[in-house]
């Protein structure tokens, strides 16, 4: 056996021992740090992938602080993610709710005085206000962006839009 390959065992063996002993404080890691269920699990499994890919896993010194100091960049790289797939804004699927099917008559109309009251609602705005919501909701521009084109502050353009929304939330309710 080349000293390679003898590598590469102590790393195995290292990585299943590190796996038997960590697995559970890791998932505890995670757990606190607001991971649940499958989250934890697979940010688990993201530290001994990651541990994995490296060579002399066997000769770390300090396995500890170097396992930890892995699990706390995963659990950044984790929350990065969700912020920028926006995981929380995301909503379970309901066939109830998005069924392709269900173009009746009736649904249709409904459709059309929800899109009906929608556009009078967004016209008793005032222009500016208007215009910044549907940059922001519509067009999906960030509000930086809106700020610099329209040349307002960005607190105005949060302003603007948390007006257009409470308009119409209020308008779009029933009564």
């Amino acid at each position: 056996m080349t000293d390679a390959a003898r590598r590469a065992q102590r790393d195995r063996v290292a990585l299943e021992e590190m796996s038997r002993r960590y697995r559970p404080v890791l998932r505890r890691y995670f757990e606190r740090r607001r991971l649940q269920g499958l989250d934890a699990e697979d940010a688990v499994q993201e530290v001994f992938a990651k541990l994995a890919q490296r060579a002399g896993v066997a000769e770390i010194e300090k396995l500890d602080a170097y396992l930890f100091e892995t699990a706390a960049n995963v659990a950044t790289d984790h929350f990065r993610r969700a912020v920028t797939r926006r995981a929380q804004a995301h909503d379970l699927y309901d066939d109830g709710l998005h069924a392709p099917h269900d173009f009746s008559p009736e649904r249709v109309l409904e459709g059309r005085e929800a899109l009906s009251l929608l556009l009078k609602s967004l016209n008793e705005l005032p222009e500016r206000t208007r215009d910044i919501f549907v940059l922001a909701r519509l067009e999906h521009l960030k509000h930086a962006e809106i700020a610099k084109r329209i040349g307002i502050s960005v607190s105005a353009v949060e302003k603007h839009v948390l007006k257009a929304a409470l308009h119409l939330t209020d308008r779009m309710s029933p009564p």
